[in-house]
């Protein structure tokens, strides 16, 4: 006799075993839930993120309950489970169902009377347990140069915020005011819409566009540009589009260029749906040729600021390309100086924590190349403490702790000769 049991917990599993098994990114391992209705694979994905931000509270505590480490799909269901029932869910439920998931498995039947065991005890003690740890740190080959960078305060507040989980952030198309309205969000000092979080496409004005999905620290790069309106434009990384579709709102005669047809794909609905135009480009950024009175380029990089939207990335990544993507940036600031036009401007960002794919990249090119001089940003949604010592802004994930975060972020104004 077989018991039923919820998808999206068996989907969460599948999630949580891609991304820890086999390095896969969280968003990658989704997308192969393709057979799952959309409410499931959603619950799915909420529920594997909730269990990647507490992995470590989680295995603090399964660790008394557990004498030796079983397979890593029984394992990733106790996960589930401790994080489940420790967040308040049902015990008769949540352990239930689990047990139900892995009697289901040939490979993982044996072990339903281990995850019944083990659950049921988490289930009585866990929830107190879990009051008691430590907000879940960050990996050491990311802590330590965070620490040594920003000190052990503000990144134990990083890691707060990043525990905390990311609200939705919309870029409005046109009145953010209008926007505020119409979904019942906050309008935040920088402009951005926030909501603590829901179903993107069931939002008011979604099907019209009038709006995008943008972390606000995202949208702050293409502001620093200034009036682009009437100007040939180059977005020189363009995907997923956010920054494309905030130039072409702003009336620029934008280019979306980036190494990726598919992620280009997305780029393209995104335009589609708001009505925006943008010329893109499938191509090698470093082989780019043309001139253009703007160019924003948001570099390859870490993504070490993002982790509050994406806890998959100390799990998938180890640090060990950063060396490769500090080059990287490097090539590609140094040719996107030779696009532009005499008097043109350009915006280097990154969505990194670690100044060497920042500030220390700011420093150097100013240094080394020719004909350039940075601008120090002048906006009035630029707060104190945000400006960084050779004239380009630092955002972290702790700023804003009461209006719910953002991403971190670099960026800096250039302006050629």
């Amino acid at each position: 006799m077989t018991h039923a049991f919820s998808p999206a917990r068996k989907g969460a599993v599948q999630i949580l075993t891609q991304v820890l098994g086999e390095a896969r990114p969280l968003g990658e391992a989704v997308t192969k839930l393709d057979r799952l209705e959309p409410a499931d694979r959603a619950a799915a994905q909420r529920l594997a993120t909730e269990v990647l931000r507490g992995l470590e509270r989680a295995d603090r505590v399964l660790k008394p309950h557990l004498r030796k480490a079983p397979g890593l799909v029984v394992l990733n269901t106790l996960r589930l489970g401790t994080v489940e029932l420790c967040s308040g869910g049902a015990a008769h439920g949540v352990v239930n169902d689990l047990v139900n998931l892995v009697g289901a498995g040939k490979r993982t039947a044996q072990f339903k009377g281990l995850v019944n065991a083990v659950l049921r005890k988490v289930a009585a003690n866990g929830p107190e347990e879990w009051a008691k740890l430590r907000v879940p740190r960050l990996p050491k080959w990311l802590r330590a140069p965070l620490v040594e960078a920003w000190g052990p305060q503000p990144v134990a507040a990083m890691e707060r915020a990043q525990f905390a989980g990311a609200p939705l952030d919309l870029t409005a198309k046109g009145d953010a005011a209008a926007l505020v309205e119409a979904v019942g969000g906050v309008l935040l000092p920088t402009g951005s819409v926030r909501l603590p979080g829901g179903q993107v496409s069931a939002l008011a004005g979604y099907e019209a566009g009038d709006f995008w999905v943008q972390d606000a620290a995202a949208a702050l790069p293409a502001r620093l540009l200034g009036d682009v309106a009437g100007q040939k434009v180059l977005d020189m990384c363009a995907a997923p589009g956010g920054k494309t579709l905030q130039l072409a709102a702003a009336g620029a005669d934008v280019t979306a260029l980036d190494l990726s047809a598919a992620r280009l794909e997305r780029v393209q609905e995104n335009l589609t749906r708001t009505g925006l135009k943008a010329k893109l480009v499938e191509g090698d950024a470093l082989e780019h040729e043309g001139q253009y009175d703007a160019i924003l380029l948001d570099a390859p990089c870490s993504a070490t600021g993002t982790i509050r939207r994406h806890p998959d990335l100390p799990h998938i990544h180890h640090g060990e390309k950063i060396g490769e993507l500090i080059g990287l940036q490097e090539a590609m600031l140094s040719h996107a100086i030779s696009l532009l036009k005499p008097g043109g401007r350009l915006v280097y960002a990154t969505c990194s924590l670690i100044p060497d794919e920042g500030e220390c990249q700011i420093d150097e090119a100013l240094k080394t190349l020719e004909g350039i001089e940075i601008v120090e940003p002048q906006a009035d949604w630029i707060e104190d403490g945000w400006r960084s010592d050779e004239g380009g802004l630092r955002l972290r994930p702790d700023f804003w702790p009461d209006l719910g975060g953002m991403d971190g972020f670099y960026m800096a104004l250039l302006r050629k000769s």
